[in-house]
């Protein structure tokens, strides 16, 4: 019996992660949700991530839909080669996250 509730609670954790997970937001729905005013134009939050790292240039970038937020993932090398991971809260421009990639 402990087993089986063991297995049930793993399987039940497994689904509740995956439900967490965000959601990769297609380009072709940005200028609809800049347009509503969900999310600041693209170019207003590269801006705002290259003025954390001024010489940078952008690698990568994602727009994701999260529970409650859309956030803006970018990836960056800085002019000592070094790469960045920042993300915005899309919606405010808020850093979230702004850390040397491992």
């Amino acid at each position: 019996m402990k087993t089986l509730t063991a297995l049930f609670t793993a399987a039940t954790l497994m689904l509740t992660a995956g439900l967490a997970q965000a959601k990769d937001v297609p380009v072709d729905q940005i200028p609809q949700l800049v347009k509503e005013g969900k999310i600041k134009p693209l170019e207003e939050l590269n801006q705002i991530v290259l003025k954390l790292h001024p010489g940078a240039t952008i690698t990568d970038s994602d727009l994701d839909k999260h529970s409650t937020i859309y956030e803006y993932e970018v990836e960056l090398r800085d002019a000592s080669n070094v790469e960045w991971d920042v993300d915005l809260n899309a919606a405010t421009g808020e850093v979230l996250k702004n850390k040397q990639d491992d």
